[in-house]
């Protein structure tokens, strides 16, 4: 029997459960500071990222959205941790993904242009002080991913706090 015989469950699908899901990507300058930006639409600083779009992977939309909020098309790297995001009223609960972008050159830095419609502006900002800067979740996962791309391990994280260490092969 192929898979196209078989006919899908439409009741079974529609109570599947559905989580909304972003990318965000970790970049750092040479000084090993952390990139945070501010949205023109909310006042916090996040990192460089956003909402997955319709049939998009968690890796696509971080390309895209690197290229649309900074103006750079940058590789992206290594998977550094997945955050499952309990619901919030009216947010349904997310799977958070946040990936490795590297060290940003100083050319690179000088070459960014915000999209002015979503950025209006950045700063490099000390491991230490992130939780003065990004609300508590994000600081717990930024920093949580620091230390996954010391240690070259990917984590798990429910609402920013490790659960379980990805295993080496």
């Amino acid at each position: 029997m192929t898979d196209a015989a078989v006919e899908p469950d439409l009741d079974y699908i529609a109570g599947v459960t559905r989580v909304r899901a972003a990318a965000g990507v970790l970049l750092l300058d040479e000084a090993g500071r952390v990139l945070v930006v501010h949205p023109t639409y909310k006042d916090i600083w996040e990192v460089p990222g956003g909402m997955l779009e319709p049939d998009e992977s968690p890796l696509q939309a971080c390309e895209r959205e690197i290229q649309e909020e900074l103006g750079l098309a940058l590789p992206v790297g290594d998977l550094l941790c997945v955050d499952w995001v309990p619901p919030s009223p009216p947010w349904d609960g997310g799977l958070m993904f946040l990936f490795d972008g590297g060290v940003l050159s100083g050319e690179q830095i000088a070459a960014m242009r915000l999209r002015l419609e979503e950025l209006d502006r950045f700063e490099f900002v000390e491991p230490p002080a992130l939780g003065q800067v990004l609300i508590p979740r994000l600081a717990r996962r930024v920093t949580e991913a620091l230390g996954a791309r010391r240690d070259a391990r990917g984590v798990y994280l429910e609402d920013g706090v490790q659960l379980a260490r990805c295993s080496t092969p």
